[in-house]
């Protein structure tokens, strides 16, 4: 099966370009509830893997030995936009454990956020690491490490115990063998992990409903990152990013983690629609990250009932506009899934 169309870029009344791609939801059971494309299709997890990430930090006892609150264990599973509420939190983070900027090992950029970006340049002020969207992130796996006695100054290596811990935690929530896990490096130097659609799909659908074949720890540290994601989704993204705003339009109904290069994973928690939730998983195939996606996952949780048709109508369909300002086209979801 190949890729199909999930959008199409209309300007005026013609088809400029389109995207294609693969969409797979699974219920709690395994069993396909829509599906679109390859549900084998491969892609790399990327940042969407963050809450099975964060996973070992809590399981470990690290979370609740420097005493992380549940806004902090919410940004160990974020990509934030680099605000002031972002950086502050990591820092804070950082304090707790006793560690500074400088042990990170994420690297630096801007904030994603725009408006934060242009303010600190026009400062004069330099971003450093506790600006990149992984930080939270970082600190997690550095409290993890300083917890386990694990090598703080490699904790982003594969071979560190680190990193082992979150790959048998991606192996238990997918259901593939840690051996048949590939294994890149993601834009933050840590390992990202490609996995069949489908299994990405399965882990969001075991994390939002815990199977029973999980012991009482691993069940208790899948709540705790499902609560945290839903109480902060300001933390999980920020003002302008998908996460965040799919999460406060559905509060309380979904967890929602994007992931670079067309990547997008949902939650759906369970319901009496669906009593043990669903996973939801999305790549699309050129990598689009600002068109297609967020389009498109805003007409899927439409379509399911998650989200009305009056729900971030600014998103989908997404407006086209020239320079100066004029609506000349517009990017609309093709998906039907129902």
């Amino acid at each position: 099966m190949k890729a199909e169309i999930l959008a199409k870029v209309i300007r005026g009344d013609t088809i400029e370009s389109i995207h294609r791609g693969h969409l797979v939801i699974l219920d709690g059971d395994g069993k396909m509830n829509a599906g679109i494309g390859n549900p084998e299709t491969t892609a790399f997890f990327r940042s969407s893997a963050k809450p099975f990430q964060a996973i070992p930090l809590i399981t470990s006892g690290a979370a609740d030995a420097y005493g992380l609150s549940e806004d902090e264990i919410a940004l160990a599973g974020a990509s934030h936009s680099g605000e002031q509420i972002h950086v502050e939190t990591a820092a804070r983070m950082l304090a707790k454990i006793g560690l500074t900027e400088r042990d990170l090992r994420c690297g630096i950029h801007l904030p994603f956020n725009e408006p934060e970006a242009q303010r600190m340049l026009r400062n004069n002020e330099w971003p450093t690491q506790l600006h990149n969207n992984c930080s939270g992130k970082h600190v997690g796996m550095l409290a993890l490490a300083k917890h386990i006695g694990a090598d703080i100054r490699s904790y982003e290596q594969l071979e560190n115990p680190v990193q082992q811990a979150i790959l048998k935690t991606i192996s238990a929530f997918t259901g593939i063998p840690v051996k048949e896990v590939k294994i890149g490096s993601d834009g933050c130097a840590v390992p990202t992990f490609a996995l069949p659609l489908c299994a990405m799909a399965k882990s969001f659908a075991n994390l939002v409903a815990p199977p029973q074949s999980f012991d009482e720890i691993l069940r208790a540290a899948s709540n705790r990152i499902v609560s945290a994601m839903m109480t902060f989704p300001e933390l999980i993204g920020g003002t302008e990013r998908l996460d965040t705003l799919l999460m406060q339009a559905a509060s309380g109904k979904i967890i929602s983690k994007v992931g670079a290069d067309g990547v997008w994973l949902c939650g759906v928690l369970p319901n009496e629609k669906w009593p043990k939730g669903l996973g939801i998983a999305l790549k699309v195939e050129d990598g689009d990250d600002k068109r297609a996606r967020p389009v498109i996952a805003v007409d899927i949780l439409r379509q399911m009932g998650i989200l009305s048709n009056d729900d971030l109508t600014e998103i989908s369909p997404m407006l086209i506009k020239n320079r100066r300002g004029d609506v000349v086209g517009r990017i609309a979801s093709e998906i039907k899934i129902l």
